[in-house]
C-alpha cells in the first residue's frame, strides 16, 4: 500500500481529528509516521521542503466495514476464477479514499459462501496494491425472517453452533466481523463461540427486545448493523435493540449516510445519543455496481435498479447504495449534521476502532487525505497527500 519516499516528509499547520490545535507530522522514508507534535512545541528551523497544508484537515483514509461489492462483482460472487476482478476493486477503493474494507458476503448458499471465503483466503496473504482486505464480514445467514430485507429467505439458518461450524468450515480465520440476530439463539452459547475464534459479533436484521439486545452485548457482541435498518424502531416503552446498543458504553453502531436508508433527521439524533464517534462509525453498504452508472444490474437470482446511488429491489426493497464511503462524510457536513472533523473520524477512526485497530498516531502507514473545507460553497473535499 504505501510507497516508500526518498526522503522524509514534514507536514506542518495541520488540524488532525482526534487532536487539539495545529499538528506537525513527521513521515520517515518508509512512509511510516514517527511523530505528531503540537506546532507550538516545533522549534523554527523547520525543512525547507515541508509540506505546509494551512490548517486543512489530515487524516488516514476511510475503512469500509460493511460493502457488498463493486465495479460490478458481487462479493459472493467471487470465485478463483474471478478473483483477479477483485484486485481491481482494491485499487477503486484506494482510489475513492478508502485504506482498508471487509468484503461483505450478504446471506446466499453455504457452497457459495465458502467459496468466497476460500477466494479471499488467497488473496489476503499477498502484497496488495490498493486498499487492504482486512477480513470479511458475513452478513448472514443466521438472520431474522421478519427483518431479512433484501436477503433471500430460503437461505437463512438457524443459529446454532453446529450451523455456524458448517458455514465457517476451514475459513474461520478470514471472518472478522459477522452481523446474526441474537434471539435466534435461546442457549446463548453462539455468540461466546463466535468471540472464542476471534469474530467480532455484530447484531442486526433481528427483531431483538432491548433485554435480548442487552443478553447479547453480555455475552460478547460489540457491534450493531446499519443502524435504524433491518431492526424495530426505536420505541418509549420497548427501547429495542438499537435503544440498547446507543445507551451501551462498550458497542458501536455502523449506519449509513446516502440520505435514504435513514433521514438526516434520525441520524441527528443517532449522533447525538451515540456521542458520535465514539459510539457510531459510518459504512458504505454499497453493493456490486459501486464505481458504475445507474442501471439494472443482476442481484443474485434477482435484479436491482440503481437511480442516483440507491438500489432497489423491483418489489421497491431498499438493497443498498452504490455510494463510496466518503460520500457519507460529505454528506454529514453538507446536511449540517456535524463538524467536519466528527464526520472524518466516523469514516476514518471510528470503525477502525470497532475491529481493534489504531487511528492516527505515530507508526501508522502514512496513507493520508488532506480535506479542504470551502468556506464559501459549504462543499468538503478531499485529496490523497501521501502513500
Amino acid at each position: 500500500m504505501t510507497q516508500a519516499t526518498q526522503n522524509p516528509v514534514d507536514i506542518i499547520n495541520a488540524r488532525v481529528p482526534g487532536y487539539k490545535d495545529l499538528q506537525m507530522l513527521l513521515v520517515n522514508q518508509e512512509g511510516i509516521i514517527e511523530q505528531i507534535l503540537p506546532m507550538d512545541t516545533v522549534g523554527k528551523d523547520i525543512c525547507a521542503s515541508a509540506i505546509d497544508v494551512v490548517g486543512d484537515w489530515i487524516s488516514l483514509g476511510g475503512v469500509d466495514l460493511q460493502i457488498n461489492g463493486a465495479l460490478g462483482l458481487a462479493f459472493p460472487d467471487l470465485t478463483a476464477e474471478n478473483a483477479h476482478i477483485l484486485q481491481k476493486i482494491t485499487q477503486f477503493l484506494w482510489n475513492v479514499g478508502v485504506d482498508g474494507f471487509l468484503p461483505t458476503l450478504v446471506t446466499t448458499s453455504v457452497e457459495k459462501i465458502q467459496r468466497s471465503l476460500a477466494a479471499i483466503a488467497d488473496i489476503i496473504p499477498s502484497k496488495q496494491a490498493g486498499a487492504k482486505i482486512l477480513g470479511v464480514h458475513l452478513e448472514g445467514p443466521f438472520l431474522n425472517y421478519q427483518k431479512r430485507g433484501a436477503h433471500p429467505a430460503e437461505y437463512l439458518l438457524p443459529l446454532t453452533i453446529d450451523e455456524v461450524k458448517r458455514v465457517l468450515g476451514d475459513y474461520a480465520h478470514v471472518v472478522k466481523v459477522i452481523t446474526l440476530a441474537p434471539e435466534l439463539d435461546p442457549t446463548g452459547e453462539v455468540i461466546p463461540y463466535l468471540r472464542s475464534l476471534g469474530i467480532t459479533v455484530s447484531l442486526g436484521h433481528s427483531q431483538a427486545t432491548s433485554a435480548q439486545a442487552q443478553l447479547a452485548f453480555e455475552l460478547g457482541a460489540t457491534m450493531v448493523t446499519h443502524a435504524f435498518n433491518a431492526m424495530p424502531p426505536l420505541h418509549h416503552r420497548e427501547p429495542g435493540l438499537l435503544g440498547a446498543a446507543i445507551t451501551h458504553p462498550d458497542v458501536m453502531c455502523g449506519f449509513i449516510a446516502d440520505g435514504e436508508h435513514v433521514s438526516p433527521t434520525m441520524l441527528q439524533i443517532l449522533l447525538r445519543a451515540s456521542y458520535e464517534e465514539k459510539g457510531l462509525f459510518l459504512v458504505s453498504d454499497a453493493l456490486s455496481p459501486l464505481g458504475l452508472p445507474d442501471g439494472v444490474y443482476p442481484w443474485d437470482s434477482r435484479q436491482i435498479e440503481v437511480k442516483n446511488g440507491t438500489a432497489r429491489l423491483a418489489d421497491g426493497t431498499l438493497s443498498g447504495t452504490t455510494l463510496p464511503l466518503l460520500v457519507g462524510v460529505q454528506n454529514l457536513v453538507k446536511w449540517g449534521i456535524c463538524d467536519v472533523e466528527t464526520a472524518i473520524l466516523l469514516a476514518t477512526t471510528a470503525p477502525r476502532q470497532a475491529i481493534g485497530l489504531p487511528g492516527i498516531v505515530k507508526s501508522q502507514a502514512a496513507n493520508l487525505l488532506r480535506w479542504y473545507w470551502d468556506e464559501e460553497t459549504k462543499e468538503l473535499t478531499w485529496q490523497r497527500l501521501l502513500g
